[in-house]
């Protein structure tokens, strides 16, 4: 393969992980919205979307792979497809988190609507942003950007666990709204691991960009990447 078609491949494995991330955003964004509206349809369209977004990691993962064994890439094209591999596998992973959400509006719904003690579309907001911002990020090669995304999770950290506290002691105080709490509750975690994903492509961009592995201690290196 020259160094032309080579170069045309890591676009076109540029375009397919963006169109794999198109899918997963859009499985958040109405799971998300279900949740607002109490939408059983949304929620639906969540799960019947499921097997395209499975479907689209299998062949990305086809693809780089097939990169790697043709050409045997070095330096920051090595980490270019590398980064698009562990990128696809979070992706996925979204999509599943969204699926769960979905699953949870449909038990929700089931229930006359009570007032509960989280504001879930104040952390999807948040969420949501990590995960554009993340793929902005992978789209102009930001890793300044990254850097942001990862100091970003520590606010949707903090939103969960006073999910969890307030959710936790409505169900004491109110066992007639455990039920709902307990999907509220899973809902908050569900988007909770959606910018734990978020963050791990922007580490993942940091890596193909600069070579960091920052890994694991992303708020003790934040200030130096």
């Amino acid at each position: 393969m020259t160094r032309t078609r080579f170069h045309q491949e890591l676009e076109e494995l540029k375009h397919r992980i963006l169109a794999m991330a198109g899918m997963a955003e859009q499985a958040v964004d109405l799971a998300v919205q279900a949740y607002s509206q109490r939408d059983i349809a949304m929620c639906q369209r969540v799960l019947n979307n499921e097997p395209a977004i499975n479907r689209a990691e299998r062949e990305v993962d086809e693809f780089a792979v097939d990169l790697l064994a043709m050409q045997q890439p070095m330096a920051i094209d090595l980490r270019f497809i590398l980064a698009v591999i562990k990128i696809n596998a979070d992706l996925e992973r979204v999509g599943d988190q969204a699926v769960n959400i979905a699953q949870r509006v449909l038990h929700l719904v089931e229930y006359a609507p009570k007032d509960l003690p989280v504001d879930i579309p104040a952390m999807a907001s948040k969420v949501r942003k990590m995960v554009r911002d993340a793929l902005q990020c992978f789209i102009e090669g930001d890793a300044d950007l990254a850097k942001r995304v990862l100091e970003a999770d520590d606010e949707v950290d903090r939103m969960n666990k006073e999910a969890f506290a307030n959710l936790s002691a409505c169900m004491q105080d109110h066992p007639d709204s455990a039920a709902q709490a307990l999907d509220a509750l899973s809902i908050a975690r569900n988007l909770e691991r959606v910018a734990d994903h978020a963050t791990n492509i922007a580490e993942d961009v940091i890596f193909w960009i600069r070579g960091a592995d920052v890994r694991h201690h992303a708020g003790q290196t934040a200030s130096r990447i």
